[in-house]
């Protein structure tokens, strides 16, 4: 992976109008999570960008599954992921990103290991009106030592915060990229995936630079390997 993509060039539209068998110039497949808490837009952001007909394992909600699922803030959502989505989209320079979304309720745990399985990296939206429905989610990414980027996923009636402070709310490294964006927007969807494989070339780059001259802070300072 030579650098980071700076656009893409999808099939279709994200509304599945794409080809079904990868491009000819595909060089690297990538599975990435989109992960989050329930209601939070998983579904809709892989439908926006997928440039085949995403697959979704979707659920009505029933008298039960509202009994043990948190619909405060979601009180319009009718249906729920029960397994994964999954879409593909392809990037510039031959990448292509296999998009896993993960459930977001807390009885599907035990499905974590399976999914992440492979996973390079994790896109995990965030929703500033539910932000401690957040945590659960992030703190199952990090214990799987998986690199992830947050986008915070835009909605009419979110206050609006600064990026400080979502940064503190969240306890975020300094190093893991935010970005707001809307899941509904191809555009928006596409940045945000962006900004998570942009971070994991900077991530990769930096763990398999050659040790160089140590600086004042004792960090080698060699350069950059050209592809990953």
């Amino acid at each position: 992976m030579a650098s980071a993509p700076s656009s893409c060039s999808t099939g279709g539209t994200g509304t599945g109008g794409g080809g079904l068998h990868l491009p000819d110039t595909t060089r690297e497949l990538v599975k990435i999570l989109v992960a989050g808490p329930f209601g939070v837009g998983k579904t809709t952001l892989i439908d926006s960008v997928s440039e085949i007909r995403p697959l979704h394992t979707e659920e009505h909600l029933s008298e039960l599954s509202v009994a043990v699922d948190d619909l405060a803030g979601v009180r319009d959502k009718t249906t729920t992921t029960v397994a994964i989505d999954f879409g593909r989209i392809s990037l510039e320079a031959g990448i292509v990103l296999y998009l896993f979304g993960t459930p977001g309720q807390e009885r599907f745990r035990s499905l974590w290991a399976d999914i992440s399985h492979g996973a390079l990296g994790a896109l995990v939206l965030i929703d500033s009106r539910r932000i401690d429905d957040s945590f659960d989610v992030l703190g199952l990414v990090e214990e799987s030592g998986l690199p992830y980027a947050v986008a915070l996923n835009t909605f009419p009636d979110a206050r609006t915060y600064t990026e400080e402070q979502l940064r503190r709310s969240l306890d975020l490294e300094p190093g893991t990229s935010m970005v707001v964006c809307d899941a509904r927007d191809t555009n928006s969807s596409i940045d945000a995936l962006l900004a998570l494989v942009q971070q994991l070339i900077a991530g990769h780059a930096a763990k398999a630079a050659p040790a160089g001259p140590a600086d004042a802070t004792g960090i080698g300072t060699g350069p950059l390997p050209e592809t990953w």
